[in-house]
């Protein structure tokens, strides 16, 4: 199965969890598509979009279940960049968990929290 990661605001991911479903954050829905990074992607993308915000959480997701929905496709530098051209649906995700700032500033992913699905 393929791994890829949201970065989310904590509130509009408890949002989602109410509802069951995640249409994505404010810069997604203006893009068309939801933004998700590889796990090789995520601590570049923490720094530059997320520098220093304290009200995240991690969201993991496994995307072979995204089907079609998921495309990847050039971004930064070229890179392929896993996006989501639709809604997410929360029986996909293997993992929600806060992001801690550490003393220097700097995100701790906390990817040991992974779990599998059912």
């Amino acid at each position: 199965m393929t791994l890829i990661f949201k970065i989310c605001d904590e509130e509009e991911w408890r949002a989602a969890e109410r509802v069951g479903a995640y249409d994505g954050s404010p810069v997604d829905r203006r893009d068309g598509f939801i933004h998700f990074s590889t796990a090789e992607q995520l601590a570049e993308t923490a720094a530059r979009h997320f520098a220093r915000r304290d009200d995240l959480v991690l969201i993991g997701v496994w995307g072979t279940g995204l089907g079609a929905a998921l495309r990847y496709e050039p971004s930064r530098g070229g890179a392929l960049f896993p996006h989501l051209y639709g809604t997410l649906q929360l029986k996909n995700v293997c993992l929600v968990a806060p992001m801690q700032l550490g003393e220097d500033g700097v995100h701790r992913l906390p990817l040991n929290r992974l779990r599998t699905l059912p």
